[in-house]
């Protein structure tokens, strides 16, 4: 409703690409949060290459998270999600195929939603290195399974060289 006061909340958004120019497709993905009306980026991880999960053979990816608070609904906030990655020429083809730009909406406000083309958190997000290692860099202290922080969780991970952090 027009005047009315919609409360801010912290989300959490994973990024990644692993065809063309990779870092541009970040980089354009975070200059276009940022845009979003009702969006602020609080925090940019550091930018991992990973190698791909799934069944399709491909290249690496590089991937990112970015913390923001929004006033978005979890529902406006995907669907400008999707949007963006439209823009960026993702095309939805191949189930965990190649793509320009990947983003999954992880955490939102600490909500558990689960609605049609929804989960939050991501049902996968304690399942996967390469999301966690850079959501731990933005989000140290956010409570991980077994009630330990995300960073803590994070140094029980077994060490991988498919997760390698690139150097700033």
């Amino acid at each position: 409703m027009r005047g009315e006061r919609r409360r801010k909340v912290r989300a959490f958004i994973a990024l990644g690409s692993n065809l063309g120019e990779r870092e541009w497709y970040l980089s354009e993905a975070r200059r276009r949060l940022a845009l979003l009306p009702g969006v602020r980026i609080l925090a940019t991880s550091g930018i991992y290459e990973t190698e791909p999960v799934g069944p399709v053979e491909q290249g690496w990816f590089l991937n990112q998270v970015v913390a923001v608070q929004t006033e978005l609904s979890p529902r406006e906030l995907l669907k400008a999600l999707l949007q963006i990655e439209e823009d960026l020429g993702r095309q939805r083809t191949v189930r965990w195929g190649p793509r320009t730009i990947d983003l999954d909406l992880l955490w939102y406000g600490g909500e558990s939603i689960e609605e049609e083309g929804l989960t939050v958190p991501h049902p996968r997000l304690w399942e996967r290195a390469f999301v966690l290692r850079p959501l731990a860099e933005v989000a140290p202290d956010l409570l991980a399974p077994g009630g330990v922080t995300l960073l803590q969780y994070v140094q029980q991970l077994p060490t991988t060289p498919v997760v390698r952090r690139l150097e700033d």
